[in-house]
């Protein structure tokens, strides 16, 4: 299959697709985190929604895609789509700033939406609990690490188009889970909220969940034996 991992930077869902043999691509402005550049494409990934692109991976060399993508999994940035910064919209109390906030909220949305109408019949949209549940419409899905072998208490959202729920593969016991939901952790330091690099580390997906992705979604489908969203 062809893969576009869009707004992945760390790679952690592309690597999985690799291992099964799928031909996957990260996209993202930045660099990639997970040290496989020739599997990543630096650049805005709105002129590679619908396929049929020529790009470059960030070791040089340039890949093109014939037709539409067979999936799309997307990471939006949720700094204006999540519930837990809806106090900073106060007009009243932050004036200009808030002001500004709810323009890049609006930005945040109508990018979301690039995803939701992207020519693709297989689309999973990823993010935290936001307001993407009434503006667009509920997620079909929501997912905690806990799920997948990992301790952590970390709503995550999904919306899904011609994709199944995933099925949890290992579910850690409810005394053995850590409330992480607002924490950023990585290589066993943990960075403050107003740190630049914790956006960037409380956005990388949980290789547990990485893991059941790629294996789940990347096997052949069978429409007879499970039940897809058409939304």
């Amino acid at each position: 299959m062809k893969v576009l991992l869009a707004c992945e930077e760390s790679q952690a869902v592309c690597k999985e697709f690799r291992k099964l043999g799928h031909e996957a691509y990260s996209c993202d402005i930045l660099e990639c985190g997970g040290g496989e550049p020739q599997w990543h494409i630096q650049q805005d990934v709105i002129p590679l929604l619908n396929g049929s692109c020529v790009f470059k991976t960030a070791d040089g060399a340039t890949h093109k895609i014939v037709g539409r993508w067979d999936m799309i999994i997307a990471f939006p940035p949720c700094t204006y789509l999540t519930v837990t910064g809806n106090r900073w919209f106060d007009v009243e109390k932050y004036g200009h700033n808030a002001i500004k906030r709810i323009k890049d909220r609006e930005k945040a949305v109508e990018f979301f939406m690039l995803f939701v109408n992207a020519d693709c019949e297989r689309i999973a949209i990823e993010n935290p609990v936001g307001i993407m549940s009434t503006k667009f419409r509920k997620p079909n899905q929501i997912i905690n690490p806990w799920m997948f072998g990992d301790t952590d208490n970390k709503k995550t959202c999904l919306w899904l188009k011609g994709l199944p729920n995933l099925i949890p593969t290992n579910i850690i016991p409810k005394d053995q889970r850590t409330n992480n939901n607002w924490k950023a952790v990585f290589n066993g330091k943990q960075y403050a909220w107003n740190d630049p690099n914790t956006a960037k580390f409380r956005s990388k997906t949980y290789l547990g969940i990485a893991k059941a992705i790629a294996d789940q979604w990347g096997k052949e489908i069978d429409n007879g034996n499970r039940n897809f969203c058409k939304n």
